[in-house]
């Protein structure tokens, strides 16, 4: 590969699109600018694909649109170009198909009657014009044959297939388009979805796995989420609800349909149920409705090595670690009297052996259920906290506030899909 500062005008012959995902974009002078996103494809009803871009992701997650016409190298783990453009977050024009978020796994039909195969991956090649055109599919047979197996693998040229066409493809699985999310944190998952259209993104949803499509329907918009739970059977959507926080599947809750609500309601484990049924019976502006239920609570006997145990759960988001309740019997919402509260700073400085109660905060501030968002959103400012008690007039701890549940409040409701405009005296033009 050229050194970055002094790319190659060379082109590469073939470039299989799945191989493309993540490479590194950088500018004419080696600055690194992003990363390949995705493939942009016009699929005509009649004639050759072509590919006309590529999605490339900057920093701050913002997508722009490449035309391949700005590409003057693509080589290994690198794409070189003139310098991307100066436009706002790409969106997809309804005659374009994305090759990893749309094409992989469709199932197409080959010519010769031989049956039909699953895509796994795309060639594109440059021709003499410079425009860049589908030239082979990296494919896997579906169904047996008396010459061929199952599972068996080929490459075949795209004159080779039915079409590429959604309307002449059978229904498409999400298989391999998942291998290339599988190292993606939730919220990036979520952002992946947030761009499919409303089918692909259900399919690819459906099979998720239920905790993995539990954390990405927390970071997803209103609308996004909405659509999927709507389009899962009953009891897919009640499990999903399962594996949810408390306070994100009542929010979720609440937004469907009535009669959709209480039957997902049924479906669901009681204990995750009865959850969430207290905390629909809030506002959702206020602490009680904005809280979960499921704070990192000890008894004062526990040990500082029993709190950094549970501090480092998995399922613990890093707002809620930052600090244990200590209560009396029993340890869970509504728990008996709060105490105090441990940070994790104190935690990490005492003995793993010594009880958590010797070492009690009693001056945090608590806020009611029905306390406003503004009061919440004081406390944290003043005290700089990232979660807050929730009491009753008892002092028994009925939840917690975070900071990330405040802020998903106070954010407007499209905050996911807003990019501000790019600029950058390098990148000049805009989409054609």
């Amino acid at each position: 590969m050229s050194a970055p500062g002094t790319p190659s005008t060379r082109l590469s012959a073939r470039v299989f699109v799945g191989r493309l995902a993540g490479t590194d974009v950088f500018e004419p002078l080696g600055d690194r600018v992003g990363r390949v996103h995705d493939v942009v494809l016009l699929v005509p009803r009649t004639g050759v694909p072509k590919a006309v871009g590529m999605v490339v992701e900057i920093p701050g997650k913002r997508r722009l649109f490449l035309p391949l016409t700005r590409v003057t190298s693509i080589e290994a783990g690198a794409v070189f170009t003139t310098g991307l453009v100066n436009v706002r977050r790409f969106e997809q024009r309804a005659a374009e198909t994305l090759v990893l978020g749309q094409l992989l796994d469709r199932t197409l039909t080959l010519k010769d009657g031989s049956g039909e195969v699953r895509v796994e991956d795309l060639a594109i090649e440059q021709q003499r014009n410079r425009d860049w055109l589908v030239t082979k599919l990296f494919v896997r047979r579906t169904t047996a044959g008396r010459l061929f197996r199952r599972g068996e693998s080929l490459l075949v040229g795209i004159d080779e297939i039915v079409s590429l066409e959604p309307a002449a493809a059978k229904a498409q699985g999400a298989s391999a388009f998942l291998a290339t999310l599988e190292d993606l944190k939730p919220a990036d998952v979520a952002d992946v979805l947030h761009d499919l259209p409303g089918g692909r993104r259900l399919e690819v949803a459906s099979e998720l796995p239920d905790e993995r499509l539990a954390d990405v329907l927390e970071e997803l918009g209103e609308d996004d989420r909405v659509s999927i739970v709507s389009g899962l059977t009953a009891e897919r959507a009640a499990d999903v609800l399962d594996a949810m926080e408390p306070d994100d599947a009542a929010d979720l809750i609440a937004e469907l349909p009535n009669e959709r609500a209480a039957q997902l309601l049924e479906l669901m484990e009681p204990e995750e149920a009865e959850d969430v049924r207290r905390l629909l019976a809030y506002d959702e502006h206020t602490a009680g409705g904005m809280m979960t239920t499921e704070p990192l609570m000890l008894g004062p006997e526990a040990t500082a090595a029993t709190a950094l145990a549970h501090a480092r759960r998995q399922d613990v988001t890093p707002a809620l670690a930052a600090m244990v309740f200590v209560v009396r019997p029993p340890v869970e919402t509504p728990s008996g009297r709060l105490l105090g509260v441990v940070h994790l700073q104190q935690l990490l400085r005492e003995p793993p052996h010594e009880s958590i109660g010797t070492m009690l905060d009693k001056d945090i501030p608590a806020v009611t259920p029905q306390d406003p968002i503004g009061k919440v959103t004081r406390l944290l400012a003043t005290y700089n906290l990232t979660v807050l008690p929730v009491v009753d007039d008892e002092r028994r701890l009925l939840g917690a506030v975070t900071v990330d549940d405040v802020l998903d409040h106070l954010l407007p409701e499209d905050w996911r899909g807003a990019d501000d405009e790019v600029t950058d005296a390098s990148m000049g033009g805009h989409r054609g």
